[in-house]
This record gives C-alpha cells, sequence and structure tokens, in this order.
C-alpha cells in the first residue's frame, strides 16, 4: 500500500465513520461525499444551494490538490440535491468551476444527509496523467 495517499479535510466525521476526504492510488482520486461545512466548522450558507455547492467543490479540489492533482485532471463528479428543484443553482455554481473542464457529471435526489441542513453534497473522480 506504499502507493496509496489518504488526504484528510480535517472533518470530525473522517475519523467517526473510518474515511478519508481522498484517496489517491496511483494516478487515480477519489473525493468521498463532500458536504458543506463552513471554514470554521459548521455548515455554510445554511438555505442556499447555490453557495454550499461552490464551498463543497472547495473542499474537494483542495482535496485534489493535497493528493498532486488540480482542477484538468476531473474526470467524473456526482452531485446529489436533497431537492432536484435546487439543480439550477447547484448547475450555475458548478458551471462558474468546471464549464471549461467539463468532466462527467451525474444529477441524483437522495432523501436526506447527516445533517438535515446540507443541500448538497459532492463526489469527484481525477485521473493525474
Amino acid at each position: 500500500m506504499s502507493d496509496r495517499k489518504l488526504v484528510s479535510s480535517g472533518s470530525p466525521f473522517e475519523r467517526e465513520i473510518g474515511f478519508s476526504r481522498a484517496v489517491r492510488v496511483g494516478d487515480h482520486i477519489a473525493v468521498a461525499g463532500t458536504a458543506p461545512i463552513a471554514a470554521g466548522g459548521g455548515v455554510e450558507a445554511k438555505g442556499d444551494a447555490y453557495a454550499q455547492t461552490r464551498r463543497c467543490l472547495e473542499i474537494a479540489l483542495g482535496a485534489i490538490a493535497d493528493a498532486g492533482g488540480s482542477i484538468e485532471h476531473v474526470t467524473r463528479t456526482r452531485i446529489m440535491l436533497t431537492d432536484m428543484e435546487l439543480w439550477r443553482d447547484v448547475a450555475r455554481a458548478y458551471g462558474e468551476i468546471f464549464r471549461e473542464v467539463r468532466p462527467a457529471c451525474t444529477f441524483v435526489q437522495v432523501s436526506r444527509f447527516i445533517n438535515p441542513d446540507w443541500l448538497v453534497e459532492i463526489e469527484v473522480d481525477a485521473i493525474v496523467s
């Protein structure tokens, strides 16, 4: 497992659940479902799907950078929403960041997240070439 790099974002859930924010094995980086955790803890922008999406992507792209990748290496994203009616706000924030990279992307609606104030979670995959 010397080719395996674990990246932490400092979330208390990482230790409790037993996961890493991101894992890099070889050229592949997988970022776990990333919630809108505010920089000082708590929830970023309660009730604002656009701002929560921006925060999720900031955390996820930071993890990719910590694993040795960059936005250009992102190949796939999965966006989970608690209310699909919010998809345009999420898509606006997403497009501002990924408009030129254009990774494969899937939107799905879920019933809820660990914290009911989270409107969105995002997973990201990257391949560093």
